[in-house]
């Protein structure tokens, strides 16, 4: 019989159990305004150590998780023996001056009361506003401090991944939703994976509960009270509703009871057999029933040719869940808990300020802040109407930096992002754009560029021009304009 999780090394050495116990659950038991005694909720989790599913996974705003779990870390006096802690730090967009991210970061390190974070995972909300730049450098800083041993991200799509990892950012996990379900990450950012040496820590593989014996054959639920059961029944819907759903559980029953497990151990062992992923994140039971036994079965076999057909054929009847990873946080359909985060979004503050064309007052337009404005006499984009143009913008940072040199497609990632917030700053979206000219340095590098501008706009399907420039200035390999039509 399997006695503990199998383990993996992340890079840089850090090792972790391939089953993560998730925090979450701390949240909604606390939701009423209570606090778990951080004593006894390490008792709970040093349960779960001692069984060797010594790896825990919690958030900034998952409750007391980070206060617990110092609680179990101050236990191990020995910090080459001791439990492994991931924390998320999860800030609103905004600058992120060396002084936010510290203090930011530093309440990390107080709540888990450590010297040093095992992984610290950043998410950003929106790609538009481009200071999660920013916060990774300096998070990479106080890495080479000794402060953090790794660093991850949570819910970046492949694009933004290798925008973070050509601009130098030593990057060791991803972690996104993955499941029989949900796919996406066995595209794109699996192969970006491959290359680089990034792992993937899947959350949601059990798609709240769904994957089980509880729901095989079962009608559709009316109403969900559960929040997790909540989100995932969306992901259920956007991959084409209940009928396609039963089909993946009754293939997974099928090869469960051929190798004599769990539909949720199939579940979690198809992800776990994907080449990218490091780990799956479990929910870890604060003082109710486990299932640490259940779990250890995911080891106790593998998918052979006949169960992968089987699984294969089933998401032949489904939908692709629509978007890149993390998209559900970032736009429509918002496949979360709490449904549609718009509102949320749009309070979320524009790098841009639109402003009046000084004696133009028919005109507005919006500043990069870059020094050659106003030297050179131009704005980055200007709206006369219901047109918007947008000049011809470089993957620049900072006013002066060049991002990801060298990188064409990680470039165009960057500058579509500046294009997109400058064109929303005016009024308009990137759905508005008819017209799009790019240019290159060298045209042999048009394809991760055509890529990264179709990723953008495949469904809009503007206007397109993409030319041979020569020399572009400094380390820049692609500069892209735009025009867009409002109303």
């Amino acid at each position: 019989m399997i006695q503990s999780p199998a383990r993996v090394l992340l890079s840089g050495g850090l090792s972790i159990s391939r089953l993560v116990c998730g925090l979450w659950q701390v949240a909604d038991m606390e939701k009423d305004g209570s606090t778990i005694d951080p004593r006894i909720g390490a008792d709970a989790l040093q349960a779960y150590a001692e069984k060797g599913f010594d790896t825990f996974d919690m958030a900034d705003h998952y409750g007391s998780a980070e206060l617990i779990t110092g609680t179990l870390l101050s236990r191990y006096p020995d910090e080459q023996h001791r439990p492994v802690a991931f924390t998320k730090w999860c800030p609103e967009p905004g600058p992120m001056t060396r002084e936010v991210v510290r203090k930011g970061v530093e309440e990390r390190l107080r709540r888990l009361d450590t010297d040093r974070i095992d992984l610290l995972q950043f998410h950003w909300w929106t790609f538009e506003h481009p200071a999660w730049l920013d916060a990774l450098h300096e998070m990479q800083r106080m890495k080479e401090e000794g402060l953090i041993s790794a660093l991850g991200l949570t819910n970046f799509d492949a694009a933004h991944l290798a925008v973070a990892l050509a601009d130098g950012i030593q990057i060791a996990s991803n972690q996104v939703s993955f499941s029989l379900v949900d796919r996406r990450a066995a595209g794109a950012l699996s192969d970006l994976c491959g290359k680089t040496g990034v792992k993937l820590l899947a959350y949601g593989t059990l798609c709240g509960g769904f994957l089980s014996e509880k729901w095989l054959g079962k009608s559709e639920p009316i109403e969900i009270a559960d929040w997790s059961r909540s989100k995932y029944k969306r992901f259920i819907d956007a991959a084409g509703g209940w009928e396609p759903f039963q089909a993946i559980l009754g293939a997974a029953s099928q090869i469960a009871r051929k190798h004599q497990v769990s539909i949720s151990n199939v579940a979690s062992r198809w992800v776990l057999e994907q080449e990218a992923v490091a780990a799956i994140i479990i929910g870890a039971r604060l003082g109710e029933s486990e299932h640490r036994d259940d779990n250890l079965n995911v080891f106790s076999f593998a998918l052979d040719d006949e169960d992968k057909a089987l699984l294969d054929a089933a998401f032949e009847t489904t939908l692709p869940i629509p978007g890149d990873c993390g998209d559900e946080y970032r736009k429509p359909p918002f496949l979360t808990a709490s449904g549609d985060l718009s509102h949320h979004l749009d309070a979320i503050p524009s790098i841009y300020t639109a402003e009046p064309v000084p004696g133009r007052p028919e005109r507005l337009r919006v500043s990069s802040g870059s020094v050659w404005e106003p030297i050179a006499g131009y704005s980055r984009a200007v709206r006369i109407g219901d047109r918007i143009l947008v000049s011809g913008t470089t993957a620049t940072h900072g006013g002066d930096r060049c991002v990801a040199p060298g990188d064409p497609g990680a470039q165009a990632t960057y500058i579509l992002d500046k294009i997109a917030a400058s064109i929303s700053a005016l009024g308009g979206s990137m759905e508005d754009v008819v017209r799009t000219r790019v240019y290159l340095r060298d045209a042999g590098q048009w394809e991760p560029v055509s890529r990264a501008h179709g990723r953008v706009f495949s469904t809009v399907l503007p206007a397109n021009t993409l030319i041979e420039a020569g020399n572009l200035v400094g380390d820049y390999e692609v500069e892209i304009e735009a025009e867009a039509i409002c109303g």
